[in-house]
């Protein structure tokens, strides 16, 4: 039977696995709040449409001047309808970032919406949380696999070390290895340089999905990043 652990994320026990993930109760409130709210913003919006159209400074006037054309009750009953379907959209991205970590026996396990990194244990030298990034890594200091969270770094720790896994509390053994990326740098593998220089395109565009993406590609190629500060350090892999 499952044990639970409060705070802002739960840790449970089950059979020979630690689980540690957002409180059950997350993702069905995620589904009925983010609906309600948007369906009280088209609401909203409906009412106040003719009054925002009144102020000379208000941006974006078409959309507004067209909700405020609709007959009622249609008018009324389309913005509520837009509002819900925003704020199922809504739902399914917060949902679908939601992150469990796994930590058996055999495996870590690390689930964000349907994909799944599986590291196996033995291969495990170090644990740790960067900022909001937890991280895995092998003995010469290669990213055995990688995810941002808002899991409470308390309870990922005690899991971790209650599985009798290396977590480090000091964050990131190879730290000092890390150098500033500039334009160009002759010591990166090929093609490093134009995927750091996407990357920093993405990360100024607020375009983190993409960002994601493309750290990835780059841990292929052993090259591995952080951002700090709005730049980014690299270090190669397997090399000190």
């Amino acid at each position: 039977m499952a044990r639970m652990v409060g705070e802002s994320s739960e840790r449970q026990v089950t059979g020979d696995a630690t689980i540690v993930a957002d409180p059950v109760w997350l993702r069905p409130a995620t589904w009925l709040v983010c609906p309600f709210l948007g369906g009280a913003a088209g609401w909203g919006l409906k009412l106040a449409a003719g009054w925002l159209l009144s102020l000379s400074w208000v941006p974006f006037k078409g959309p507004l001047e067209l909700i405020e054309s609709i007959p009622e009750p249609l008018g009324m009953l389309g913005a509520i309808a837009i509002g819900v379907a925003a704020g199922l959209v809504l739902a399914y991205l917060v949902v679908a970032d939601l992150l469990t970590v796994r930590i058996g026996h055999a495996e870590v396990a690390l689930e964000r919406g349907g994909k799944v990194q599986r590291v196996p244990r033995p291969e495990i030298s170090a644990v740790f949380l960067t900022g909001k990034n937890l991280t895995l890594l092998d003995e010469s200091g290669s990213e055995l696999a990688s995810a941002s969270t808002d899991l409470s770094g308390k309870r990922l720790r005690e899991a971790f070390r209650g599985q009798g896994l290396p977590w480090q509390d000091g964050g990131d053994p190879f730290a000092d290895d890390y150098r500033l990326w500039v334009e160009d740098m002759p010591d990166l593998p090929a093609g490093a340089n134009a995927l750091l220089r996407a990357r920093t395109r993405a990360l100024r565009k607020h375009e983190s999905e993409e960002a994601s993406v493309i750290r990835a590609e780059l841990v292929k190629l052993g090259v591995l990043v952080r951002d700090e500060k709005k730049h980014q350090y690299w270090r190669l892999s397997g090399q000190r």
